[in-house]
């Protein structure tokens, strides 16, 4: 848990200074807790600070100054009001007789992201004896819900539901997303400032904003803009109360879209991992710290057995490497160091951790392969991919198609029919399909390449071209229940840009053995009406189902958001026709229109309200 209390004291020269307390007012703490990434102050029992204060100087009347350089702030013990003066607080004390003051009458409004940026004075001559009567300044700070073990207190500093961050490299910085009339959209950059940001980070439960980015540096939504311009002072409490405009789509466009990087309480985490051997790095075998019974650390290994892209999404975040690009199995080839023993086993991230140690793992280290070429390993980067589906084209294609068999063998050979289609009498007869087209953006910072090199593409010869990947999207229908009652699930035939926004060039074509991907700001179209881009519903009884799509299933290739992979739709079947409505990208809509989504009872009839 981070440190939540303690003397300030700022960087001056070689070393740390302390502010005077005369004066020193709760906008000023507001500040200062803003930069140390908690969103709210508190007040504090100054009667103990000097009732250990005056204890120490009895028992050390002529203790020294220690300063020690590369300090945080706040790196002072919490000390607790109702206990008995400690041995360390005592020290703190004793540390402080000689009292270095480099400020004081500092006068913040509190919408300040930064202590310099608020009046302040220097002191001039003897800084030690410039605060007759005070004492340093001690901060108490209220951490966000994410940085408390406390299961009451989370519960009472509940963070906003109207307000969120998507697609960020870690923790406390996204792109900004609002809720209005159960649906998420964006915010346009017009005017986008760092007062505006700093309600948006302490809405979510952080510090101040470090940045404010325009520009789309996080990655375009998609989806509705719900805001522009918008103008906060600094002391609101969401940016729903803040002066902003509605816009129409003339105004503003998802290149536009609004970003934050929060301050974030500092928690030590990079220093229980490491990653070694890489030419770079942001590549390399990732060993851990481990602590004996006797408490002597040391270093080890973990086993790469299904490791893969949400463990390497952790490792490249704690580290603050940004995204993971690959999660790797064995690392023989990154062997530097002396390590080699394996300590950690059966790791299982869902990529939201703050942490490994915080991902399951097995309880004593199970490794089949457990020679140290054979340890996980990462390669991280700055940007990252972001694909999601195009849902209101699936909505406007859709329809069925009775199909001859005769037409239907080189799906078969692709396995795009479902199992009863093997004991059809082919060539006669049909299967029935739903039929829809797919378009599937890259929103992201970084093209999306397939994982595996062309040298190990294969060639289909009924279609005429290379599968780079394995599964690239699953396609289902699902009962009320959630349970599968159809399934086509399908290869990329082939990653390739088939359209692009004005201004941005097309990289990847199939043809003639091109490379293969989806560019930033492109998108690659798989029609209805070729091969495979269906779902066998042959089998299927008429009633209320639920259409799924779901893109980069097994997380085969990394991207900033997995969150926006899925897409579902109510589909209503009698039999001969078909409807589709309310599709949506996951986690487009609000957690209670999603509930009601999910409770839909069927519609009755073809009329859609």
């Amino acid at each position: 848990m981070p440190i939540t209390e303690g003397v300030v004291e700022v960087k001056h020269k070689d070393g740390w200074a302390q502010i005077c307390d005369l004066g020193w007012t709760p906008k000023n703490s507001r500040v200062v807790c803003g930069m140390m990434g908690f969103p709210h102050e508190r007040k504090v029992n100054k009667s103990f600070y000097k009732h250990l204060k005056k204890r120490a100087a009895e028992k050390s009347p002529k203790a020294k100054v220690t300063k020690s350089a590369g300090r945080r702030q706040t790196a002072k013990p919490k000390a607790n009001p109702k206990s008995k003066p400690s041995n360390s607080g005592k020290r703190l004390y004793a540390e402080r007789q000689k009292n270095n003051f480099q400020l004081h009458s500092v006068a913040c409004t509190g919408t300040e992201v930064h202590l310099a940026a608020c009046p302040l004075e220097f002191n001039k001559g003897n800084s030690t004896s410039s605060c007759q009567g005070g004492m340093p300044v001690v901060v108490s700070c209220v951490p966000g819900p994410q940085f408390t073990h406390n299961a009451a207190t989370k519960k009472k500093m509940k963070t906003t539901s109207t307000v969120r961050l998507k697609a960020g490299a870690k923790l406390g910085e996204g792109r900004v997303e609002v809720l209005k009339n159960t649906e998420w959209g964006t915010v346009c950059d017009d005017r986008w400032t760092l007062l505006s940001a700093s309600v948006v980070c302490r809405e979510m439960g952080f510090g101040s904003a470090k940045e404010a980015l325009t520009g789309a540096r996080m990655g375009q939504g998609m989806g509705p803009i719900h805001m522009n311009e918008v103008q906060c002072v600094g002391q609101e409490k969401s940016i729903w109360n803040c002066p902003f405009k509605n816009i129409t789509s003339e105004d503003c466009q998802h290149m536009e879209d609004a970003a934050v990087r929060c301050n974030t309480p500092y928690m030590a985490l990079e220093n229980s991992i490491r990653i070694t051997g890489g030419r770079t790095r942001y590549e390399g075998r990732v060993e851990v710290l481990d602590t004996a019974s006797n408490g002597t650390q040391s270093w080890g290994l973990i086993c790469g057995e299904g490791w893969g892209t949400m463990e390497g999404m952790v490792v490249c975040q704690q580290l603050g490497l940004g995204y993971v690009n690959h999660g790797m199995q064995e690392t023989w080839y990154w062997d530097s160091s002396n390590v080699t023993d394996m300590i950690l086993s059966g790791v299982k991230c869902t990529g939201n951790e703050m942490s490994l140690s915080h991902c399951q793992h097995h309880k004593t280290v199970s490794c089949q392969k457990a020679a140290a070429k054979f340890a996980a390993g990462v390669i991280c980067s700055e940007t990252a991919s972001d694909l999601v589906l195009n849902a209101p084209l699936v909505q406007q294609s859709v329809y069925i198609e009775d199909r001859p068999l005769h037409m239907l063998y080189c799906a078969a050979e692709e396995d795009c029919l479902s199992q009863s289609a093997s004991k059809a009498n082919w060539p006669y007869g049909h299967r029935r399909l739903l039929r829809f087209s797919s378009q599937i953006h890259n929103i992201g910072r970084a093209d999306f390449r397939p994982k595996a090199g062309r040298h190990s593409w294969v060639w289909h010869a009924c279609h005429g071209h290379y599968h780079s990947m394995d599964i690239f999207t699953h396609y289902d229908l699902l009962n009320a229940n959630g349970s599968k009652v159809a399934e086509g699930h399908k290869a990329s035939f082939c990653l390739e840009d088939t359209e692009c926004h004005e201004g941005v060039s097309k990289r990847y074509e199939c043809a003639n053995f091109g490379e293969q991907g989806i560019t930033v700001g492109c998108w690659d179209l798989y029609r209805h009406d070729i091969d495979c881009q269906w779902i066998d519903i042959t089998d299927i009884k008429p009633g209320n189902y639920i259409l799924q799509v779901v893109i980069n299933p097994n997380f085969e290739v990394a991207e900033s958001d997995f969150t926006n992979n899925a897409m579902k739709c109510n589909c209503k079947y009698d039999g001969h026709r078909i409807w589709l409505h309310h599709c949506h990208v996951g986690d487009s809509f609000s957690e209670e229109a999603e509930k009601r989504f999910e409770k839909y009872p069927g519609q009755l009839n073809n009329q859609i309200s």
